[in-house]
Order: structure tokens, then sequence, then C-alpha cells
């Protein structure tokens, strides 16, 4: 066996034990639940105002000041688009924050504090090698 297939078999041990951890499978499932969730109550304001449009579209088209142009449809339009963002941002912020900090500690406890890869290095195993730009098109 040679010490590239050594580290192969060492890296996949790593990540099994990883995707085996409690805490792993914990922090997968909550990430799961809140996606999904975040997916449903957005994906239900956009049904809802798709249904508004079709059932109702009388109701978008009412103004808003009887003298003036804008109508209802304009403000709850920014609504769904606006609601979208944040939702978004929201949960990006969630799962960078506290599902990344779980991540990090199931590394730690299955790497050890000094060996667990940093975020963005590439691994032992990885073949790909990183120049910096324009120094590998000269050679």
């Amino acid at each position: 066996m040679s010490q590239h297939d050594h580290y192969a078999v060492e890296e996949q041990r790593r990540v099994e034990q990883v995707l085996a951890h409690p805490k792993f499978k914990r922090m997968a499932m909550q990430k799961s639940i809140l996606g999904w969730t975040f997916s449903a109550v957005i994906f239900f304001v956009y049904v809802a105002f798709i249904l508004t449009i079709g059932i109702n579209p009388q109701l978008f088209a009412t103004k808003v000041n009887p003298d003036g142009v804008t109508t209802w449809g304009i403000y709850i339009g920014v609504f769904v688009i606006v609601f979208s963002f944040l939702s978004t941002a929201i949960y990006v912020y969630i799962a960078n924050g506290k599902f990344e900090n779980m991540t990090q500690e199931v590394l730690r406890e299955v790497f050890g504090d000094d060996s667990a890869p940093a975020a963005g290095r590439p691994s032992e195993t990885s073949s790909a090698r990183h120049t910096p730009i324009g120094e590998g098109a000269a050679k």
C-alpha cells in the first residue's frame, strides 16, 4: 500500500467517524429541520401571493391612496422580495454561526485539537496545487 493510499484510507476512516458522531448527526438533523422550515414558510408566502393574484387580482390593483398611483400590489410584491431576502440572510447567519461551530467542535473531537483541518485549507491528500495566478501558465 502506497503512502497516498494510506492517507486516503485514514481520511475515509475519519470522515466516517465525523458522519457517525452523535453531535454531528444532531447538528445535521437540526440544520435540515431549519432549512425545510424556512423553505416551507417562503413557499407559503409565494403561493399565497400567486393565489391572490389569480383569485382576486383587484386586491393588488387597489390604490393605496385614492389620489395616488401606487397600488397595494407594489407594496406586497416588495414585501415578498424583502421577506425572502431576510429569511435567507437569517438562515445563512444561523448556518454559518451555530451549525459551523457545532461542526468544528465535532472535527476537534475526531481529529484532536492540533490536527483538525482548518476551514478552506486543503487536506494532506489533496492533489490540487494552489499557485498564484499567472505562475502556473508559464510552466
